[in-house]
């Protein structure tokens, strides 16, 4: 199985533009990359037999299929407050995915609500929670790339 850090440069701008739209035609890649069709054809190949391309699927405009509000909520928590906080979050059916993460915050929460009207109901449940000390809110007001769902670990 191949790593994407043990990638070259040319496969990770061919992934780059295959995650953008994998109907791109082999000649406009090939093009881009300044390599030849055959290349291109022989390195998506190796790619796809290697497990890194899994397949190629139809993504729906998220906006016509869920035109919802998003957020991104930093959190601090107190000491040894992690898991209760975890669970109680587990919860709250608006979030979307809780990451622990290194620096500012012990945790980043995306939130998806309807309306600005849930998403401070959500935040001030947030804000109550046992163990909570603080949040911080970025409402998501556009997506400048989108690279959609891409391989995950763990």
């Amino acid at each position: 199985m191949i790593r994407l850090d043990q990638l070259d440069d040319i496969d990770r701008q061919l992934l780059s533009i295959l995650q953008l739209n994998a109907r791109e035609p082999v000649a406009e890649i090939a093009r881009r990359l300044g390599v030849a069709r055959t290349t291109v054809i022989a390195r998506i190949a190796r790619l796809e037999q290697a497990g890194v391309i899994g397949g190629y699927t139809l993504k729906l405009g998220r906006d016509l299929v869920d035109p919802s509000l998003q957020a991104y909520v930093g959190i601090t928590v107190q000491p040894k407050a992690g898991r209760d906080v975890i669970r109680r979050f587990s919860r709250i059916p608006e979030v979307q995915q809780l990451c622990a993460v290194s620096g500012e915050f012990d945790y980043v929460a995306w939130l998806r609500v309807g309306t600005p009207e849930q998403l401070d109901k959500i935040l001030d449940q947030i804000g109550e929670m046992e163990g909570v000390i603080k949040t911080t809110t970025s409402v998501v007001l556009a997506r400048k790339i989108d690279r959609g769902d891409v391989a995950r670990t763990g």
